[in-house]
């Protein structure tokens, strides 16, 4: 028999840190992909939505929802970092770099940053930082992520663990700026809300109200816009001899969900600038309602800013739970029953003149 020519996907064992790994296949964003995005979570966002409105404010023209773009480059690494993945477990130090338009082509590529074997020897936790980059060569998004991982043979020697050093927070001086931004003739009406940056305060904590419930057809249709290929997100046949006996949804598709969510409360969060840590606090799947809620952890001027102003976030996501009541920890600081994200992350909003 000839030598296999299909592709099993990296277990545990064959990771090494300081590998780096080139993902296949670049992507090009097309209009397609944004009306397709916004037929799946409703997003709202007056820049993402209408070209008049972004080049209002200096854009070329409506540039792609960050998490779209998170998604192009986060699914091109699924094949090679977490196609034997468990669960997808955090985020760090993600930092946007210029906007995404239709038209861009996007490739990744992944560094292998550290490595922890499981106490139960049969998996272990991969560290990655993936860059990912336009047909210019220019950063769209550089962030890490860490993922648990099947072992292919249990017996196999643990390495020796490499635990990557993180930040908290990316910096106010490290996040970019679109080129050519003036906010001078942004538009409060068209944008949806009244609330500028000037009228958030730290330690204020907004209810979203709204839920979205999922549904199996959206999630799958989702998860192969990104070309992300994860097992446990397709593939029933194997799943239903899983942890839970069917398919998780990809959690990346929970951040949309609980970005879209919170235009009701911050409507003029235009753009995210920084993911400054996430954790998916237990899976979701089908029929799920997902309800969110934020915090304003920081508020801060921009170097050299007037016109616009950051404010780190946290939205906590959770299902088949209202969040008027915004769970979030108990007293032995465990995640509330029903949490699902924990996504801490820096947004720009427009200030008072």
């Amino acid at each position: 028999m000839s030598p296999p020519k299909t592709n099993p996907g990296n277990y545990f064992e064959d990771f090494t840190v300081g590998q780096e790994i080139v993902h296949a296949t670049p992507r090009t964003v097309t209009g397609g992909d944004v009306a397709l995005y916004i037929g799946l979570y409703g997003t709202r966002t007056a820049v993402h939505s209408s070209a008049a409105f972004a080049e209002s404010i200096g854009l070329p023209t409506a540039p792609v929802d960050d998490m779209l773009a998170f998604h192009m480059v986060f699914g091109k690494t699924v094949p090679d970092i977490s196609l034997n993945a468990i669960a997808n477990l955090g985020y760090a130090e993600g930092a946007f770099g210029v906007p995404v338009y239709p038209g861009d082509s996007i490739r990744t590529i992944s560094t292998v940053t550290g490595l922890r074997e499981n106490k139960n020897g049969k998996s272990g936790v991969v560290y990655v930082r993936s860059i990912g980059t336009n047909q210019r060569g220019e950063m769209v998004l550089d962030y890490t992520r860490w993922v648990m991982v099947n072992k292919r043979d249990p017996a196999a020697p643990a390495p020796e663990p490499v635990m990557p050093s993180l930040p908290t927070a990316v910096p106010v001086e490290a996040i970019t700026v679109p080129p050519g931004l003036n906010m001078a003739k942004y538009d409060y009406a068209q944008a949806g809300s009244p609330h500028a940056w000037d009228d958030y305060e730290v330690g204020e904590k907004i209810d979203h109200v709204d839920g979205m419930t999922i549904e199996e057809a959206e999630h799958q249709i989702a998860t192969r816009l990104y070309q992300n290929t994860a097992k446990v997100h397709f593939n029933q046949f194997t799943e239903k001899d899983g942890r839970f006996g069917r398919r998780i949804i990809y959690g990346g598709h929970i951040i949309s969900l609980a970005r879209a969510l919170s235009f009701n409360g911050l409507a003029n969060a235009f753009k995210i600038a920084a993911i400054n840590g996430g954790t998916h606090c237990a899976p979701t799947f089908a029929g799920d309602t997902v309800y969110a809620w934020s915090e304003v952890l920081e508020k801060s001027d921009l170097p050299g800013r007037s016109d616009i102003g950051a404010l780190r976030i946290r939205t906590v996501a959770a299902k088949d739970r209202p969040c008027a009541d915004h769970p979030y920890k108990d007293g032995e600081g465990k995640y509330e029953t029903g949490v699902v994200l924990d996504f801490d992350y820096t947004v720009l909003m427009p200030r008072r003149a």
